[in-house]
């Protein structure tokens, strides 16, 4: 009770100081001219410094609501900008379906890689087509310059691939358009090789022959350009091969092409 006693004694004490010092200011005020203007110079100072802390607060959260206007409409922009990119990417990939002049009995998907594995003996390849774009399992990945790989399964937006730098590739090629017919494939070493095998011993191939799809496949389109010989050896004394450089640069691949062939599955039931 003693506590409580001595601190309302104090309140008291401390609001008949404050109506004290009130009441002498004002007395001060009006007893002087100049005490008068020193007196309204002080008000009117404290009172524009109060005011300009409460507008600068009050600019400080408006700016803030301004910044989040400004943050959304940045991101309206910027889905805009990547929607006009893909449409141009579509422009483009079109455009160069259209010059590829490829055999017109194949449908043609134009397709981005979206990643691909270049560093083991069964590398990969993932492509921005699935499905709902029309992508079926077995068509073949090409370019207007090589044969990229093959489709090995799909989801309703991606689909998956071998690579044709991947040990169970293998695609019917020719040498020259009119030529030997044998199974290309990967020689597992440097990405921009392979090798034409089951070559007969007798025969001889000349280097620099440009080597096609067959057409003999009903994955493949025909008379693709793969790339071009550079030569031919014996393995093991027994096995003729031929040595081939490829015209597609997989380190630098972005765009790439997918051949459905409509009548693959009629032509592998005739065959079987």
């Amino acid at each position: 009770m003693a506590r409580a006693g001595k601190f309302y004694l104090g309140l008291v004490t401390a609001v008949i100081f404050v109506l004290l010092e009130v009441a002498a200011v004002a007395l001060l005020k009006r007893s002087s001219t100049l005490q008068n203007i020193w007196i309204n110079r002080i008000s009117h100072s404290v009172m524009a410094t109060t005011w300009g802390s409460f507008t600068k607060v009050r600019n400080y959260f408006g700016l803030r609501e301004q910044n989040e206007i400004l943050a959304g409409r940045n991101y309206e922009l910027f889905k805009e900008l990547q929607h006009y990119k893909e449409l141009e990417k579509s422009v483009q990939a079109m455009a160069r379906l259209d010059s590829a002049r490829l055999p017109s009995r194949f449908n043609y998907i134009p397709a981005e890689i979206t990643a691909m594995g270049t560093n083991s003996r069964h590398n990969y390849i993932i492509l921005d087509k699935g499905s709902e774009h029309g992508v079926k399992p077995q068509s073949a990945i090409i370019t207007p310059n090589g044969v990229v790989g093959m489709i090995y399964a799909v989801d309703r937006r991606y689909s998956y691939g071998l690579s044709f730098l991947n040990e169970k590739v293998s695609v019917s090629a020719r040498i020259g358009r009119e030529g030997l017919v044998a199974p290309l494939s990967w020689d597992g070493q440097g990405s921009d090789r392979a090798i034409l095998k089951d070559i007969p011993l007798h025969l001889t191939v000349a280097e620099g022959d440009t080597v096609r799809t067959s057409g003999i496949s009903a994955v493949y389109p025909p008379d693709i350009p793969i790339g071009v010989t550079t030569g031919s050896r014996l393995i093991d004394g027994a096995v003729n091969v031929v040595d081939v450089k490829l015209f597609v640069d997989f380190a630098s691949l972005r765009y790439v092409i997918i051949a459905e062939n409509p009548d693959r599955t009629t032509i592998e039931k005739m065959e079987r």
